[in-house]
């Protein structure tokens, strides 16, 4: 997809991951560094995903509604 929200994300997961593998202390706290990561970014789209879907039901029923003469 490219959608501007995905795209975001995706770069911020790449650097996430970049700086945890070259991080000096890898191992345990790299791999915490990118679940956390993830879970964030889950809920980013979760969030974007549900605002989408308010937005466009709040727009249907305006549409709905009509203009008042």
């Amino acid at each position: 997809m490219n959608h501007p929200l995905i795209i975001y994300v995706r770069a911020q997961l790449a650097v996430r991951i970049s700086n945890a593998r070259n991080a000096p202390s890898r191992g345990a706290s790299a791999v915490e560094w990118v679940i956390i990561t993830a879970i964030v970014a889950a809920v980013a789209l979760g969030l974007a995903a549900a605002i989408k879907t308010l937005v466009g039901d709040w727009q249907q029923r305006i549409e709905e509604m009509g203009p008042k003469d």
